[in-house]
Protein backbone atom coordinates (compact mmCIF):
# COMPACT_ATOMS: atom_id res chain seq x y z
CA UNK A 1 0.00 0.00 0.00
CA UNK A 2 1.55 3.54 -0.79
CA UNK A 3 2.22 5.84 1.92
CA UNK A 4 -0.59 8.79 0.26
CA UNK A 5 -3.59 5.89 0.46
CA UNK A 6 -2.12 4.62 4.22
CA UNK A 7 -2.40 8.01 5.31
CA UNK A 8 -5.47 8.76 3.39
CA UNK A 9 -7.40 5.80 5.20
CA UNK A 10 -6.21 6.27 8.57
CA UNK A 11 -7.59 10.06 8.53
CA UNK A 12 -10.05 11.03 11.25
CA UNK A 13 -12.03 14.21 11.53
CA UNK A 14 -9.68 15.08 14.80
CA UNK A 15 -6.89 14.34 13.39
CA UNK A 16 -6.61 15.91 10.01
CA UNK A 17 -3.54 17.80 9.54
CA UNK A 18 -2.57 21.74 9.07
CA UNK A 19 -0.70 21.22 5.74
CA UNK A 20 -3.52 18.95 4.29
CA UNK A 21 -6.67 21.91 5.23
CA UNK A 22 -4.21 24.62 3.90
CA UNK A 23 -5.09 23.39 0.40
CA UNK A 24 -8.81 24.58 0.84
CA UNK A 25 -7.56 27.51 2.61
CA UNK A 26 -9.30 26.42 6.15
CA UNK A 27 -7.75 26.20 9.75
CA UNK A 28 -10.54 22.85 11.11
CA UNK A 29 -13.61 21.37 9.97
CA UNK A 30 -16.69 23.76 10.53
CA UNK A 31 -19.72 22.46 12.94
CA UNK A 32 -21.32 20.85 10.08
CA UNK A 33 -18.55 18.95 8.33
CA UNK A 34 -18.01 17.60 11.89
CA UNK A 35 -21.12 16.22 11.88
CA UNK A 36 -21.21 14.96 8.61
CA UNK A 37 -18.48 13.35 9.10
CA UNK A 38 -19.06 11.22 11.95
CA UNK A 39 -22.26 10.17 11.14
CA UNK A 40 -21.28 8.95 7.61
CA UNK A 41 -18.93 7.28 9.49
CA UNK A 42 -21.61 5.67 11.36
CA UNK A 43 -22.50 3.89 7.62
CA UNK A 44 -25.93 5.56 8.30
CA UNK A 45 -27.97 6.78 5.54
CA UNK A 46 -27.57 10.48 5.58
CA UNK A 47 -29.54 13.61 4.53
CA UNK A 48 -27.55 16.77 4.47
CA UNK A 49 -29.12 20.06 4.40
CA UNK A 50 -26.52 23.15 4.41
CA UNK A 51 -26.33 26.56 2.79
CA UNK A 52 -24.61 26.74 -0.48
CA UNK A 53 -20.58 27.05 -0.23
CA UNK A 54 -20.53 25.96 3.64
CA UNK A 55 -18.36 22.87 2.63
CA UNK A 56 -20.92 20.00 1.69
CA UNK A 57 -18.50 18.59 -0.87
CA UNK A 58 -15.65 18.18 1.85
CA UNK A 59 -18.12 16.65 4.52
CA UNK A 60 -19.64 13.94 2.44
CA UNK A 61 -15.44 13.18 0.67
CA UNK A 62 -13.51 13.06 3.71
CA UNK A 63 -14.84 10.15 5.57
CA UNK A 64 -15.92 8.14 2.54
CA UNK A 65 -12.50 8.05 0.78
CA UNK A 66 -11.04 5.93 3.68
CA UNK A 67 -13.47 3.54 3.07
CA UNK A 68 -12.26 2.91 -0.55
CA UNK A 69 -10.46 -0.56 -0.94
CA UNK A 70 -7.52 0.08 -3.22
CA UNK A 71 -7.29 -3.68 -4.03
CA UNK A 72 -10.56 -3.25 -5.92
CA UNK A 73 -10.32 -2.16 -9.56
CA UNK A 74 -13.93 -1.20 -10.04
CA UNK A 75 -16.12 1.37 -9.36
CA UNK A 76 -17.00 2.21 -5.60
CA UNK A 77 -18.57 5.56 -5.09
CA UNK A 78 -20.91 7.07 -7.60
CA UNK A 79 -22.30 10.53 -7.24
CA UNK A 80 -24.85 12.34 -9.44
CA UNK A 81 -25.03 15.49 -9.58
CA UNK A 82 -27.60 18.28 -11.42
CA UNK A 83 -25.07 20.00 -13.76
CA UNK A 84 -21.41 19.83 -16.06
CA UNK A 85 -20.21 22.68 -13.66
CA UNK A 86 -20.55 20.62 -10.54
CA UNK A 87 -19.20 17.35 -11.64
CA UNK A 88 -16.01 18.91 -12.52
CA UNK A 89 -16.37 21.16 -9.05
CA UNK A 90 -16.21 17.65 -6.75
CA UNK A 91 -14.28 16.21 -9.60
CA UNK A 92 -11.38 18.97 -8.69
CA UNK A 93 -11.95 18.78 -4.71
CA UNK A 94 -11.91 15.02 -5.07
CA UNK A 95 -7.89 15.46 -6.65
CA UNK A 96 -7.21 18.52 -4.53
CA UNK A 97 -7.65 16.21 -1.50
CA UNK A 98 -4.84 13.69 -2.82
CA UNK A 99 -6.21 10.53 -1.76
CA UNK A 100 -4.31 8.12 -4.47
CA UNK A 101 -7.51 6.71 -6.20
CA UNK A 102 -9.05 7.49 -9.61
CA UNK A 103 -11.72 9.81 -9.98
CA UNK A 104 -13.60 10.74 -13.37
CA UNK A 105 -16.37 13.12 -14.59
CA UNK A 106 -19.05 12.66 -17.04
CA UNK A 107 -21.28 14.75 -18.32
CA UNK A 108 -23.51 15.59 -21.60
CA UNK A 109 -21.22 18.22 -23.97
CA UNK A 110 -18.56 16.04 -23.75
CA UNK A 111 -17.36 13.07 -26.24
CA UNK A 112 -18.33 10.13 -25.86
CA UNK A 113 -14.97 8.77 -26.95
CA UNK A 114 -13.24 10.61 -24.10
CA UNK A 115 -15.84 9.01 -21.60
CA UNK A 116 -14.86 5.27 -23.15
CA UNK A 117 -10.80 6.40 -22.37
CA UNK A 118 -11.30 7.29 -18.64
CA UNK A 119 -13.63 4.59 -17.94
CA UNK A 120 -11.12 1.93 -19.31
CA UNK A 121 -9.68 1.53 -16.08
CA UNK A 122 -12.49 2.09 -14.03
CA UNK A 123 -11.99 5.01 -10.95
CA UNK A 124 -13.27 4.70 -7.59
CA UNK A 125 -15.02 7.07 -7.52
CA UNK A 126 -17.21 8.08 -10.24
CA UNK A 127 -18.57 11.58 -10.63
CA UNK A 128 -21.49 12.48 -13.29
CA UNK A 129 -25.04 13.88 -14.24
CA UNK A 130 -27.66 11.26 -14.50
CA UNK A 131 -28.63 11.41 -18.18
CA UNK A 132 -24.43 10.54 -19.08
CA UNK A 133 -24.35 7.89 -16.32
CA UNK A 134 -27.57 6.55 -16.69
CA UNK A 135 -26.26 6.28 -20.98
CA UNK A 136 -22.79 4.31 -19.85
CA UNK A 137 -24.69 2.20 -17.84
CA UNK A 138 -26.17 0.95 -20.63
CA UNK A 139 -23.21 1.17 -23.14
CA UNK A 140 -20.82 0.12 -20.93
CA UNK A 141 -20.04 -3.49 -19.83
CA UNK A 142 -18.42 -2.41 -16.17
CA UNK A 143 -19.56 -4.14 -13.22
CA UNK A 144 -21.84 -2.41 -10.62
CA UNK A 145 -21.47 -4.73 -7.98
CA UNK A 146 -19.17 -3.00 -6.18
CA UNK A 147 -20.87 0.52 -5.96
CA UNK A 148 -21.73 0.55 -2.14
CA UNK A 149 -22.14 4.13 -1.84
CA UNK A 150 -24.52 6.53 -3.47
CA UNK A 151 -24.37 10.32 -2.85
CA UNK A 152 -27.05 12.19 -4.70
CA UNK A 153 -25.60 16.04 -4.66
CA UNK A 154 -28.00 18.89 -4.63
CA UNK A 155 -30.62 15.69 -5.30
CA UNK A 156 -33.49 18.75 -5.81
CA UNK A 157 -32.24 20.35 -8.74
CA UNK A 158 -31.83 17.32 -10.24
CA UNK A 159 -35.39 16.57 -9.86
CA UNK A 160 -36.37 19.86 -10.81
CA UNK A 161 -34.58 19.62 -14.08
CA UNK A 162 -36.04 16.45 -15.16
CA UNK A 163 -33.75 13.81 -13.91
CA UNK A 164 -35.85 11.57 -12.36
CA UNK A 165 -36.37 8.85 -15.15
CA UNK A 166 -32.38 8.70 -15.44
CA UNK A 167 -31.98 8.80 -11.70
CA UNK A 168 -34.25 5.48 -10.99
CA UNK A 169 -32.95 3.17 -13.63
CA UNK A 170 -29.37 4.16 -12.32
CA UNK A 171 -30.58 3.42 -8.80
CA UNK A 172 -32.40 0.56 -9.69
CA UNK A 173 -28.63 -1.18 -11.58
CA UNK A 174 -27.25 -0.67 -8.15
CA UNK A 175 -27.31 -4.10 -6.66
CA UNK A 176 -25.18 -3.77 -3.33
CA UNK A 177 -25.69 -0.19 -2.23
CA UNK A 178 -24.83 0.17 1.82
CA UNK A 179 -25.14 3.79 2.20
CA UNK A 180 -27.11 6.64 0.69
CA UNK A 181 -26.22 10.14 0.98
CA UNK A 182 -28.40 13.06 -0.39
CA UNK A 183 -27.47 16.78 0.08
CA UNK A 184 -29.12 20.53 -0.63
CA UNK A 185 -29.15 23.92 0.24
CA UNK A 186 -32.80 23.56 0.57
CA UNK A 187 -35.54 21.61 2.48
CA UNK A 188 -39.00 21.53 0.97
CA UNK A 189 -38.29 18.71 -1.67
CA UNK A 190 -39.55 15.56 -1.00
CA UNK A 191 -37.82 12.60 -1.53
CA UNK A 192 -39.06 9.89 -3.93
CA UNK A 193 -39.36 6.68 -2.16
CA UNK A 194 -37.07 5.08 -5.35
CA UNK A 195 -34.24 6.54 -3.51
CA UNK A 196 -34.44 4.04 -1.18
CA UNK A 197 -33.13 5.65 2.10
CA UNK A 198 -33.25 3.52 4.69
CA UNK A 199 -33.70 5.43 8.40
CA UNK A 200 -31.66 8.16 7.54
CA UNK A 201 -30.11 10.55 9.57
CA UNK A 202 -31.08 14.31 8.82
CA UNK A 203 -28.34 16.97 9.47
CA UNK A 204 -29.77 20.49 8.95
CA UNK A 205 -27.69 23.61 9.06
CA UNK A 206 -30.06 25.40 6.75
CA UNK A 207 -30.40 28.55 9.27
CA UNK A 208 -26.40 28.66 10.08
CA UNK A 209 -24.21 31.15 8.33
CA UNK A 210 -27.09 33.74 7.22
CA UNK A 211 -25.32 36.61 9.04
CA UNK A 212 -22.39 36.55 6.65
CA UNK A 213 -24.66 37.93 3.93
CA UNK A 214 -25.65 41.20 3.58
CA UNK A 215 -28.63 42.47 1.69
CA UNK A 216 -29.13 45.81 0.11
CA UNK A 217 -31.44 47.61 -2.50
CA UNK A 218 -30.31 50.00 -5.36
CA UNK A 219 -32.93 52.35 -6.62
CA UNK A 220 -33.53 53.06 -10.27
CA UNK A 221 -34.72 56.56 -11.20
CA UNK A 222 -35.55 54.83 -14.36
CA UNK A 223 -37.60 51.59 -15.48
CA UNK A 224 -34.36 51.29 -17.78
CA UNK A 225 -32.02 50.05 -14.83
CA UNK A 226 -29.09 49.64 -17.09
CA UNK A 227 -27.85 53.17 -16.66
CA UNK A 228 -28.03 52.71 -12.91
CA UNK A 229 -26.15 49.51 -13.42
CA UNK A 230 -23.15 50.81 -14.54
CA UNK A 231 -23.66 53.99 -11.26
CA UNK A 232 -24.11 50.17 -9.42
CA UNK A 233 -20.81 48.90 -10.48
CA UNK A 234 -18.65 52.30 -10.17
CA UNK A 235 -19.64 52.57 -6.63
CA UNK A 236 -19.23 48.84 -5.86
CA UNK A 237 -15.71 48.73 -7.50
CA UNK A 238 -13.20 46.35 -9.05
CA UNK A 239 -13.74 43.20 -6.95
CA UNK A 240 -15.35 39.74 -8.26
CA UNK A 241 -19.12 39.47 -8.24
CA UNK A 242 -22.00 37.64 -10.90
CA UNK A 243 -24.86 40.00 -11.98
CA UNK A 244 -27.91 37.73 -12.79
CA UNK A 245 -30.26 38.19 -15.10
CA UNK A 246 -34.14 35.71 -16.04
CA UNK A 247 -33.36 35.07 -19.37
CA UNK A 248 -30.24 35.19 -21.81
CA UNK A 249 -32.07 37.52 -24.22
CA UNK A 250 -32.23 40.45 -21.80
CA UNK A 251 -28.55 38.80 -20.50
CA UNK A 252 -27.45 39.64 -23.52
CA UNK A 253 -29.13 43.13 -23.79
CA UNK A 254 -27.37 44.04 -20.59
CA UNK A 255 -23.68 42.64 -21.98
CA UNK A 256 -24.20 45.07 -24.82
CA UNK A 257 -24.92 47.94 -22.77
CA UNK A 258 -21.62 47.37 -20.56
CA UNK A 259 -19.22 46.82 -23.31
CA UNK A 260 -20.45 50.22 -24.34
CA UNK A 261 -19.50 51.69 -21.61
CA UNK A 262 -16.27 49.70 -21.15
CA UNK A 263 -17.25 47.05 -18.58
CA UNK A 264 -15.08 44.01 -19.38
CA UNK A 265 -17.02 40.90 -17.99
CA UNK A 266 -18.18 37.61 -19.45
CA UNK A 267 -21.01 36.31 -20.34
CA UNK A 268 -22.56 32.53 -18.76
CA UNK A 269 -25.44 30.95 -19.95
CA UNK A 270 -27.32 27.42 -21.13
CA UNK A 271 -26.76 28.74 -25.28
CA UNK A 272 -23.08 28.35 -24.88
CA UNK A 273 -20.98 25.31 -25.83
CA UNK A 274 -19.63 23.62 -23.07
CA UNK A 275 -15.87 24.67 -23.37
CA UNK A 276 -17.04 28.05 -23.79
CA UNK A 277 -18.48 28.01 -20.52
CA UNK A 278 -15.35 25.68 -19.35
CA UNK A 279 -13.15 29.13 -20.26
CA UNK A 280 -15.33 31.63 -18.57
CA UNK A 281 -15.44 30.03 -14.92
CA UNK A 282 -11.77 29.10 -15.93
CA UNK A 283 -11.32 33.04 -16.49
CA UNK A 284 -13.04 34.38 -13.51
CA UNK A 285 -11.31 31.77 -11.22
CA UNK A 286 -7.69 32.91 -11.90
CA UNK A 287 -8.77 36.80 -12.13
CA UNK A 288 -8.37 37.35 -16.01
CA UNK A 289 -12.21 38.65 -15.64
CA UNK A 290 -13.67 39.92 -12.13
CA UNK A 291 -17.43 40.37 -13.84
CA UNK A 292 -19.83 37.58 -14.44
CA UNK A 293 -23.13 38.31 -16.24
CA UNK A 294 -25.19 35.24 -15.92
CA UNK A 295 -28.30 33.17 -15.84
CA UNK A 296 -29.81 30.59 -12.81
CA UNK A 297 -27.29 28.36 -14.67
CA UNK A 298 -24.73 30.17 -12.19
CA UNK A 299 -26.61 29.63 -9.58
CA UNK A 300 -25.75 26.58 -8.75
CA UNK A 301 -22.90 24.23 -8.87
CA UNK A 302 -20.03 26.76 -8.89
CA UNK A 303 -17.08 26.77 -6.56
CA UNK A 304 -15.51 30.34 -6.91
CA UNK A 305 -15.13 31.18 -3.01
CA UNK A 306 -13.82 34.64 -3.71
CA UNK A 307 -16.84 36.11 -5.27
CA UNK A 308 -17.45 39.32 -3.24
CA UNK A 309 -20.92 40.37 -4.60
CA UNK A 310 -24.20 39.30 -6.19
CA UNK A 311 -26.36 41.65 -7.90
CA UNK A 312 -29.51 40.58 -9.21
CA UNK A 313 -30.43 42.64 -12.03
CA UNK A 314 -33.92 40.70 -12.50
CA UNK A 315 -35.34 39.02 -9.63
CA UNK A 316 -36.10 35.46 -9.90
CA UNK A 317 -39.47 34.09 -9.23
CA UNK A 318 -39.15 32.05 -6.13
CA UNK A 319 -37.25 32.73 -2.88
CA UNK A 320 -35.64 29.24 -3.63
CA UNK A 321 -33.88 30.58 -6.36
CA UNK A 322 -33.10 34.04 -4.84
CA UNK A 323 -31.25 31.44 -1.95
CA UNK A 324 -29.25 29.80 -4.39
CA UNK A 325 -28.03 32.65 -6.49
CA UNK A 326 -26.99 34.43 -3.16
CA UNK A 327 -24.81 31.23 -1.72
CA UNK A 328 -22.44 32.15 -4.92
CA UNK A 329 -21.14 34.82 -1.84
CA UNK A 330 -20.50 34.69 1.80
CA UNK A 331 -19.41 30.93 1.92
CA UNK A 332 -17.38 29.47 3.47
CA UNK A 333 -17.30 31.72 6.85
CA UNK A 334 -16.74 34.72 4.02
CA UNK A 335 -18.78 37.70 4.07
CA UNK A 336 -20.62 39.23 0.59
CA UNK A 337 -23.18 41.26 -0.62
CA UNK A 338 -26.55 40.58 -2.50
CA UNK A 339 -27.59 43.93 -4.03
CA UNK A 340 -31.15 44.28 -5.63
CA UNK A 341 -31.43 46.49 -8.27
CA UNK A 342 -35.22 47.76 -9.09
CA UNK A 343 -37.19 50.43 -10.64
CA UNK A 344 -38.25 53.24 -7.83
CA UNK A 345 -41.76 52.22 -8.77
CA UNK A 346 -41.88 48.62 -8.75
CA UNK A 347 -42.90 46.17 -5.96
CA UNK A 348 -40.52 44.02 -4.05
CA UNK A 349 -41.58 40.44 -3.60
CA UNK A 350 -42.91 39.21 -0.17
CA UNK A 351 -39.69 37.05 -0.09
CA UNK A 352 -38.05 40.07 -0.29
CA UNK A 353 -39.86 42.43 1.72
CA UNK A 354 -39.94 39.84 4.94
CA UNK A 355 -35.79 40.57 4.75
CA UNK A 356 -36.51 44.31 4.85
CA UNK A 357 -33.16 44.71 2.95
CA UNK A 358 -31.10 48.09 3.48
CA UNK A 359 -31.96 50.95 1.23
CA UNK A 360 -28.84 52.20 -0.74
CA UNK A 361 -28.84 55.44 -2.66
CA UNK A 362 -26.00 55.20 -4.94
CA UNK A 363 -26.68 58.82 -6.23
CA UNK A 364 -25.97 60.36 -2.82
CA UNK A 365 -22.91 58.00 -2.82
CA UNK A 366 -19.66 59.61 -3.85
CA UNK A 367 -18.62 58.02 -7.23
CA UNK A 368 -16.05 55.79 -7.37
CA UNK A 369 -13.76 54.58 -10.52
CA UNK A 370 -15.65 52.32 -12.99
CA UNK A 371 -13.66 48.76 -13.02
CA UNK A 372 -9.74 49.23 -13.81
CA UNK A 373 -8.40 47.27 -17.03
CA UNK A 374 -7.87 43.66 -16.94
CA UNK A 375 -4.74 42.53 -14.88
CA UNK A 376 -4.35 39.10 -16.33
CA UNK A 377 -4.68 36.97 -19.41
CA UNK A 378 -5.16 33.15 -19.55
CA UNK A 379 -3.27 31.02 -21.57
CA UNK A 380 -3.98 27.83 -22.79
CA UNK A 381 -1.41 24.93 -22.94
CA UNK A 382 -1.85 21.50 -25.57
CA UNK A 383 -1.35 19.50 -22.91
CA UNK A 384 -2.34 18.03 -19.43
CA UNK A 385 -3.07 15.42 -16.86
CA UNK A 386 -2.79 12.30 -19.25
CA UNK A 387 0.05 13.53 -20.70
CA UNK A 388 1.46 12.79 -16.84
CA UNK A 389 2.05 16.66 -16.72
CA UNK A 390 1.79 18.01 -13.23
CA UNK A 391 1.30 22.14 -12.46
CA UNK A 392 5.14 21.68 -10.92
CA UNK A 393 5.51 21.11 -14.66
CA UNK A 394 4.07 23.42 -15.49
CA UNK A 395 5.28 26.22 -13.23
CA UNK A 396 8.98 25.21 -14.17
CA UNK A 397 8.50 25.72 -17.17
CA UNK A 398 7.37 29.73 -16.90
CA UNK A 399 9.78 29.97 -14.33
CA UNK A 400 12.71 28.91 -15.58
CA UNK A 401 12.94 29.19 -19.40
CA UNK A 402 9.95 31.86 -19.61
CA UNK A 403 12.11 34.22 -16.81
CA UNK A 404 9.06 34.88 -14.79
CA UNK A 405 8.52 35.96 -11.10
CA UNK A 406 6.50 33.84 -8.90
CA UNK A 407 4.10 36.57 -8.51
CA UNK A 408 3.55 36.92 -12.13
CA UNK A 409 1.83 33.87 -12.16
CA UNK A 410 -1.35 32.55 -11.18
CA UNK A 411 -3.79 30.04 -10.92
CA UNK A 412 -3.03 26.72 -12.80
CA UNK A 413 -5.90 24.30 -13.81
CA UNK A 414 -4.86 20.82 -15.11
CA UNK A 415 -6.98 19.43 -17.59
CA UNK A 416 -6.97 15.61 -18.86
CA UNK A 417 -5.67 17.15 -22.49
CA UNK A 418 -5.02 20.62 -21.53
CA UNK A 419 -3.67 23.34 -19.12
CA UNK A 420 -4.86 27.24 -18.16
CA UNK A 421 -2.66 29.08 -16.67
CA UNK A 422 -3.32 33.11 -15.51
CA UNK A 423 -0.30 35.55 -15.90
CA UNK A 424 0.08 38.78 -15.77
CA UNK A 425 -1.08 40.61 -18.74
CA UNK A 426 1.85 42.58 -19.07
CA UNK A 427 4.91 39.49 -19.79
CA UNK A 428 1.70 36.87 -21.73
CA UNK A 429 3.27 37.57 -25.22
CA UNK A 430 6.78 37.98 -24.08
CA UNK A 431 6.24 34.25 -22.43
CA UNK A 432 4.40 32.74 -25.48
CA UNK A 433 7.45 33.40 -27.52
CA UNK A 434 10.04 31.93 -25.14
CA UNK A 435 8.06 28.74 -23.96
CA UNK A 436 5.53 27.80 -27.07
CA UNK A 437 6.94 24.90 -28.95
CA UNK A 438 8.19 23.39 -25.33
CA UNK A 439 8.60 19.79 -24.04
CA UNK A 440 6.38 19.25 -21.09
CA UNK A 441 7.48 15.76 -19.63
CA UNK A 442 7.08 13.88 -23.20
CA UNK A 443 4.93 16.26 -24.99
CA UNK A 444 5.73 19.06 -27.20
CA UNK A 445 2.80 21.59 -26.88
CA UNK A 446 1.81 24.88 -28.29
CA UNK A 447 0.85 27.98 -25.71
CA UNK A 448 -1.64 30.56 -26.90
CA UNK A 449 -3.99 33.04 -25.56
CA UNK A 450 -7.85 32.84 -25.23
Amino acid sequence: MSKIIKDQQEITNDKLTGSFLNKFGITALNPMQEEACETIQMKSDVVLLSPTGTGKTLAFLLPLIKTLDMNCAEIQILILVPSRELAQQIEQVTRKIGSGFKVNAVYGGRAGSLDKIDLKHRPAILIGTPGRIADRFRRDKFSLEYINTLILDEFDKSLEIGFEKEMSEIIEALPNVHQRILTSATSDVKIPEFVGLQKPVFINYLQEGISQLTIKTILSPEKDKLKTLVKALAFIGYQPGIIFCSFKDSLERVSDFLTENHIHHECFHGGMEQIDRERVLIKFRNGTNQLLLATDLAARGLDIPEIKFILHYHLPLRNKEFTHRNGRTARMNRNGIAYILHWKEEELPDFIQEIAPENLNIEDQQKAMLPSPVKWETLYITGGRRDKISKGDVAGLFLKQGQVQKDQLGVIELKQNCTYVGVHAEIAEMLIEKTNNSKLKKKKVRISLI
